[in-house]
């Protein structure tokens, strides 16, 4: 069951569940205290991915100093803080271990409630930070880079996980075509940039799945596609590179909100939120807005990498107080 804290709370956010190492103070689930960052994006853009062992040993690094900003940033100490909320999963099994380990850790020695979240409904929660909060019911899309899911949101704690990618996530497209086109890592903010000046009706790119009665993606066709349309014509000017940027990011998009106006309507939901790294992508959020005729809800950009402060605002509307000892990682779960 749900239960909301009627007082004031100010709950510590642990977000390790991939590269990023994050520390967060909210206030009732809304207010963001402070929410700091450290990531080790540097080290993987020159890989050109994630390596999880080393996205790991940077955690490690990162964890401690973290959390002593987080305090020190908002003048608070661990006597002001009512409970701790930590990812347990889904996501890469050492990073994950950090941050439960760290959480647990800290539960015991300040005897404080321990809550666990689900990544992927972290990302859901970014949406609450701010003044203004989304309405039930409503349709969820994450996007990111390891997943692309739909869920029905019929309230605090009411989730009903619709569809999701049977392969590749949108995000890893995006990092796979970026690499292929030679525009870095990560791939969705360089293929957005590449594309302000392309043509998105240069390369005729599939929308896989659009026709299936299902809620459900599939992205692996649409890198093919793209494999065998660079093979063939070789980008060798800025210009052909910005073409299939924007014909890429194009398709991306399209296939996304195919399937998320289509549940929509199946539910009669008049607003939908968009969750994760890809909603940060300014074509998606204008086109969403330009196809619903509902309200479309991204929250800041800013907060839809991964983060502490969701995992914060996530706990609070979804309070579960667990024993530390019974708190494991799991990076197979999704929700």
């Amino acid at each position: 069951m749900c239960i909301i804290p009627l007082d004031t709370m100010r709950i510590l956010g642990i977000e390790t569940s991939c590269d990023e190492t994050s520390a967060a103070i909210v206030e009732d689930g809304t207010k963001i205290l402070v929410n700091v960052i450290a990531s080790s994006l540097p080290i993987h853009a020159k890989t050109g991915g994630i390596i999880p062992e080393i996205a790991a040993r940077e955690q490690v690094k990162a964890m401690v100093p973290t959390l002593e900003e987080a305090f020190h940033s908002s003048r608070l100490t661990h006597h002001n803080i009512d409970a701790i909320a930590v990812t347990y999963g889904p996501g890469l099994i050492g990073s994950l271990l950090i941050g439960v380990e760290t959480a647990k850790t800290l539960a015991y020695v300040w005897n404080k409630p321990l809550v666990p979240v689900n990544h992927l409904i972290g990302h859901i929660y970014s949406n609450w930070l701010g003044e203004q909060q989304p309405s039930f019911p409503n349709i969820a899309l994450i996007v990111s880079g390891g997943h692309t899911e739909l869920v029905l949101m019929e309230g605090h704690g009411k989730f009903k996980w619709l569809g999701g990618t049977r392969d590749d996530a949108a995000g890893e497209a995006f990092d796979k075509t970026a690499r292929l086109l030679g525009l870095g890592y990560p791939g969705g903010p360089a293929i957005q940039k590449a594309a302000e000046s392309g043509d998105p009706t240069k390369f005729n790119l599939p929308r896989p799945l659009s026709d299936s009665t299902d809620f459900d993606f599939s992205f692996s066709g649409l890198k093919t596609a793209v494999v065998n349309l660079v093979n063939k014509n070789k980008p060798k000017s800025h210009q052909e590179v910005a073409d299939f940027s924007a014909s890429i990011q194009e398709a991306i998009v399209d296939s996304l909100l195919i399937k998320t106006l289509k549940v929509a309507k199946k539910f009669e939901v008049s607003e939908i939120l968009l969750g994760g790294g890809v909603a940060a992508n300014n074509l998606l959020r204008k086109k969403a807005a330009e196809k619903f005729s509902g309200k479309i809800t991204a929250g800041d950009p800013k907060l839809s990498v991964d983060n502490a402060a969701m995992i914060a605002s996530a706990a609070y509307f979804n309070f579960k107080n667990v024993r530390w000892d019974k708190v494991k990682a799991d990076p197979g779960i999704l929700i």
